[in-house]
């Protein structure tokens, strides 16, 4: 088991090198340190606690302060407990970073959903409502609440009430790619909770270590292999480098020659 801590940033669209669009989640993934490692002997179980997204000293208690100088770190605003770790691959104040997951690789992504506030049985259940003409007076209500005995609501009537805001889990999403050195990680498909919202990525339960094959995405960075002359003749990108490296060479020569020539006559003037 592995996991990390992130914001999801957005949904955009990748191509592969196949042509093929894939529609996926981008989500910002700075490095997570780990705060704390809990051992069976002191907690009574195996764990460890990565901190997420760094906040000013003056917005932190003292109790929480003091916990994460014990990992040599910052202040943090998130914490997260990972079990069925192996603790003796994890050191106090270890950052976790995006890499820690490969292009192909299926994890479950978990993320709090939008809140909808209080919403009717309709909405929030997908019940259908009743007619709207010739006199019915049942439009968007939801329906009878049971039996005439036991004169009570059945626990687990579907009824009006607070929708969203609810913790869900995505399971078996398959990681596009990793951006290590723009702390992105690109997931295939969406992932609960509204942008700028935190989301964890861990290892998939169902199917875990499973690495799918990729196909890799279309870079749009420009590769130049040959340049043209001014004479209409094409020389490859290496040998004009290679060129251009030698005449500035050149040039900077000539130029301390001239300027030690320089002295040299300003000296004999002088004298």
């Amino acid at each position: 088991m592995k996991g990390i801590l992130g914001r999801k940033i957005g949904m955009t669209q990748v191509f592969t090198n196949s042509g093929k669009l894939i529609p996926v989640t981008v989500v910002s993934v700075e490095p997570n340190v780990v705060t704390q490692i809990k051992t069976t002997e002191n907690d009574g179980y195996e764990a460890i606690q990565l901190g997420f997204d760094t906040k000013r000293e003056k917005l932190t208690t003292k109790a929480a302060l003091g916990h994460t100088n014990k990992a040599n770190t910052t202040p943090k605003r998130f914490f997260k407990e990972i079990k069925g770790v192996d603790i003796n691959e994890y050191t106090l104040g270890q950052e976790i970073k995006a890499d820690i997951f490969t292009a192909g690789e299926v994890v479950d992504v978990t993320g709090t959903t939008k809140g909808k506030g209080f919403q009717g049985v309709i909405k929030r259940h997908g019940q259908s409502r009743g007619p709207m003409g010739h006199g019915s007076h049942y439009h968007r209500r939801p329906g009878s609440l049971g039996t005439m005995r036991p004169m009570r609501v059945i626990p687990g009537k579907k009824l009006p009430g607070h929708m969203g805001g609810l913790t869900v889990t995505i399971q078996n999403l398959e990681v596009v790619a990793v951006i290590p050195e723009e702390n992105v990680i690109l997931i295939k498909g969406n992932v609960p909770g509204a942008n700028k919202s935190l989301v964890f990525i861990k290892t998939s339960v169902k199917h875990p270590g499973v690495i799918n094959e990729t196909d890799g995405l279309v870079s749009y960075e420009t590769v130049v292999d040959a340049v043209e002359t001014e004479d209409g003749e094409v020389t490859p990108v290496e040998e004009t480098v290679e060129e251009t490296v030698e005449e500035a060479t050149e040039e900077v020569a000539e130029t301390e020659n001239a300027e030690e020539t320089k002295e040299e006559t300003s000296e004999s003037v002088n004298e």
